[in-house]
């Protein structure tokens, strides 16, 4: 497909929109309905900014807008400020200006549901973070998607830290030291190289052109070691944020932002523009052809290709990242790790060059950000309603919650690749791309690799469902006087006696998860003593096993005032700190999670009485999205997206 360049200012109001609605939000601080109209007006007005441009750019027309050309004025030497909307960064910015659009109605719920203190400061970060996500989607070149990149990082802390606690605080010190320093030294330097090499091959260039800057290409001829330290020094600093392990931890610590951050900036804006950096590099700074064509000498295994340590490190962190998972009884918590397993998909579909697998991999970008975003959303609204974020208090809470129990069933279903949903069609892609490139074995990986990347993705989808399952069936097939904190990773398969808690000491006869009774003596102790035992046994098996005990911050206060035996953090993840006198009752009821005594009220049908309409129709809204996206996804103008995508790197069409 010819490109068309054109000049045109949308890029540029496409970024600025939400910019501006900054100051009329911090305007309206008196008058919410005002403020979070704003916020809701600007996510429309970018979106149909956005949108407007879809069929240009499907057609081959890229908008283009340059700081030189409007003023006159020279950004830096050789380099332009610049923003241009290509297939790439549509996929991207169409993705999250429209989920702005539904999450600008959520977060209103959200906030007004927990009497968030800050509220105005939040609204207007939450602006100013889309505006530099779209930014990044739009960005002409390496210079100006760096100043975009470390403006989001600088926008999001206040996200981050929104609680003011301690917890909050360090953790958005933590995201600050990862994203802004760490990442952004390595793309800062990353850019350099490439500036460095450009300028020696004859002009210093920092563009982006599909399928790789030509004058990098060549200059790589003359200095291998120099382009290969660019590449992985790029690679380094977008993976940052795609939390790729090691790089990963401030992603699971970050989860103590209000959960419509949690959402959309750190399952759709935040974590994506690291995975789109990583596309950037892969298709229009080395291209496609790059990391074959100057590997790594190795002593023993000889020439690796620059791209097989990337897949390496992506296979491992979406396996690992899964069994850590598996660990976690905090909800949010849970779904970061699976966030940062459902990230390396992305990179390792790009890793492994091949025209499906690359298709699969910009794919699941929107497709993870639905079913994510659901999951994201339900966990918010329970915690709302029913302050509980333990998915071992959550037994029978599907009573309580049927529509959005019943979403994050579904959203669920996607994350672990089931047909018909969203997660499906990006990992049916991403397997064919591993065995199709097995079969040919021509673009830059042994077969044998490449049939070990296709079985990490099968593991994780088992691992997938291994992790989130539980939570629906928690939800809807267990009560809350019967019910089994199992699975997580220290547990027995079967579970334990304990998770049945006070019913097994007051019912004898209660069948135990195990498979006994509540009276068997297969401890050799005779039935005195074992009732004398679980007099002590907390209610559920995670309190003596704690899956969460990496939490750093020591443990939360429970009735009593004595520590809470789950190691439970002082300000979970959602919290409150005390802000005000007239603040307290509402921290301390929100501690105590759980069905209330006499178990969960039970509604039933599309009921507003489980949740307010500003959050239960975000939910249906997105979690409609995976459904399409997985029924119908011709029809789904992502994946004609990834195609002219895919298309203009390497001349192939792989829906033809």
């Amino acid at each position: 497909m010819s490109e068309h360049v054109v000049t045109d200012p949308r890029p540029l109001a496409a970024v600025l929109v939400s910019a501006i609605a900054v100051v009329f939000i911090v305007a309206s601080y008196r008058h919410p309905n005002v403020r979070e109209g704003w916020s809701v007006l600007a996510a429309l007005s970018k979106f149909a900014i956005v949108a407007s441009m879809l069929p240009g750019v499907m057609s081959g027309t890229i908008y283009q807008w340059s700081f030189s050309e409007a003023t006159g004025l020279e950004f830096v030497a050789g380099v332009d400020f610049a923003l241009r909307a290509d297939p790439l960064g549509m996929l991207f910015a169409l993705l999250a200006s429209f989920l702005w659009i539904f999450t600008s109605f959520y977060a209103a719920g959200y906030m007004r549901g927990l009497d968030e203190h800050a509220q105005t400061r939040f609204f207007a970060a939450f602006a100013a973070s889309l505006s530099t996500a779209v930014g990044i989607a739009f960005a002409s070149n390496l210079l100006t998607i760096f100043v975009f990149y470390e403006l989001l990082s600088l926008v999001t802390y206040p996200l981050v830290a929104h609680n003011e606690d301690a917890e909050a605080r360090i953790a958005g010190r933590k995201y600050l030291t990862y994203t802004f320093f760490g990442g952004g030294v390595f793309l800062l330097a990353g850019t350099v190289l490439v500036y460095w090499l450009t300028n020696q091959a004859g002009e210093a260039t920092l563009a982006f052109e599909a399928g790789g800057i030509g004058l990098l290409t060549d200059a790589a001829a003359a200095d291998p070691a120099i382009a290969q330290a660019a590449f992985y020094l790029l690679i380094a600093g977008f993976g940052v944020k795609a939390a790729v392990m090691p790089l990963h931890s401030w992603l699971a610590d970050a989860m103590v932002a209000p959960t419509p951050v949690s959402g959309l900036l750190h399952a759709v804006a935040v974590v994506k523009s690291g995975a789109f950096g990583v596309a950037r590099v892969y298709l229009d700074v080395f291209g496609l052809e790059f990391p074959r064509a100057f590997p790594l000498s190795a002593p023993v295994v000889g020439d690796v290709p620059l791209n097989v340590p990337v897949a390496i490190l992506a296979a491992f962190t979406l396996t690992a990242a899964s069994i850590i998972a598996l660990r976690k009884d905090h909800l949010k918590r849970r779904l970061a790790y699976s966030t940062t397993a459902q990230l390396s998909y992305i990179v390792l579909g790009l890793s492994m060059l091949h025209p499906i697998a690359v298709l699969g991999a910009l794919l699941h970008i929107p497709a993870h950000a639905f079913g994510k975003l659901t999951l994201f959303f339900c966990a918010g609204a329970v915690h709302v309603e029913t302050h509980t974020d333990y998915v071992s208090e959550m037994a029978g809470i599907g009573k309580r919650m049927p529509v959005t129990m019943s979403a994050f069933a579904l959203g669920a279903a996607s994350m672990a690749g089931i047909p018909l949903l969203a997660g499906f069609v990006s990992k049916f892609y991403l397997l064919i791309g591993a065995a199709s490139g097995a079969d040919v074995t021509a673009f830059g990986l042994e077969a044998t690799w490449l049939w070990i990347f296709a079985a990490s993705l099968i593991v994780s989808g088992v691992l997938n469902i291994a992790y989130l399952w539980p939570v629906v069936y928690t939800a809807f097939f267990e009560s809350e006087d019967r019910h089994d904190a199992k699975p997580l990773l220290e547990f027995p398969a079967g579970g334990k006696r304990e998770s049945y808690g006070v019913l097994a000491h007051e019912d004898e006869q209660a069948v135990a998860t195990d498979g006994g009774r509540g009276g068997d003596d297969d401890a050799g102790h005779d039935e005195e003593s074992h009732d004398d035992d679980r007099e002590d046994q907390p209610a559920y098996a995670v309190d003596t096993n704690p899956s969460d005990a990496d939490v750093p911050f020591g443990t939360g206060s429970g009735d009593d005032g004595t520590a809470d035996e789950r190691n439970e953090p002082a300000h979970e993840g959602d919290g409150h700190e005390k802000h005000a006198d007239d603040h307290d009752d509402h921290d301390d009821h929100h501690h105590h999670g759980g069905a209330p005594p006499g178990g969960w009220e039970r509604h039933s049908g599309l009921s507003f009485g489980e949740s307010t309409w500003l959050m239960l129709m975000p939910i249906a809204v997105i979690v409609t999205g995976a459904v399409v996206l997985g029924i119908v996804p011709d029809y789904a103008v992502f994946l004609e997206l990834a195609n002219t995508i895919v298309e203009g790197v390497t001349g192939v069409s792989v829906l033809d």
